[in-house]
């Protein structure tokens, strides 16, 4: 079954007055549907944009897998286990809040940030907090804490991108328009893909690609 969300059809959250839009694509803090409580480990993706100096203050998290993909400008990080980064387009941060972490996410930068971050469920509660920048990633980023593994991809146009053999795919779009199983899906939407042997996705422009792939 393939379940395609489309990017308008997100709920919007954050603070608009405050320089904070959000748009989730599962059920977030006020916004309850219980049928679209999770999709296999992934709790949470949310789209951010984030104005200049705008941002969230230090808030706690826990038993969550957090991993964070900059689309534009720059991301300032800081969190009680002592890290402070700066996240920069192309650059995977995870934070493995484990026991409890808490952290300040904000746009120090001039120019506006998007970015898309998604919360994971992880096997097994408890633990130390670990923190993880990889910059530049090339492909693939396993988080075995949540048995998934991150697949991005940035097909030219008319490229077929092979999804990954597994038991469950969720594939969102970050840029640009591809073509799956009939469908055009442009920045913003996603596609949820269980109980079948996934297609290939055809980028009809310049795209860019998330794709989590579940076991289990």
């Amino acid at each position: 079954m393939i379940r395609i969300q489309r990017a308008g059809d997100r709920y919007p959250g954050g603070d608009p007055e405050a320089g904070v839009e959000t748009r989730h694509a599962l059920s977030f803090g006020p916004y309850y549907d219980p049928d679209n409580l999770r999709f296999g480990p992934l709790l949470a993706v949310n789209e951010e944009r984030l104005a200049p100096g705008a941002g969230f203050d230090e808030h706690p998290h826990s038993h969550t897998e957090i991993v964070t993909w900059v689309v534009e400008g720059e991301l300032t990080h800081r969190d009680t286990a002592g890290h402070e980064t700066r996240v920069r387009p192309g650059d995977l941060q995870h934070l493995s809040a484990a026991a409890g972490v808490r952290h300040v996410e904000r746009n120090a930068g001039d120019t506006p940030l998007t970015f898309v971050q998604m919360w994971l469920a992880p096997r097994e509660t408890g633990g130390e907090p670990a923190y993880t920048l990889v910059p530049a990633l090339p492909d693939t980023y396993a988080l075995l804490a949540a048995d998934a593994t991150l697949h991005v991809h940035r097909p030219s146009p008319g490229d077929e991108v092979p999804l990954p053999d597994a038991d469950t795919l969720y594939v969102h779009v970050v840029r640009g328009a591809v073509r799956l199983a009939g469908e055009t899906l442009t920045a913003g939407d996603a596609a949820r893909i269980t109980a079948e042997r996934p297609p290939a996705v055809e980028a009809a422009e310049a795209a860019e690609l998330l794709v989590w792939a579940f076991r289990g």
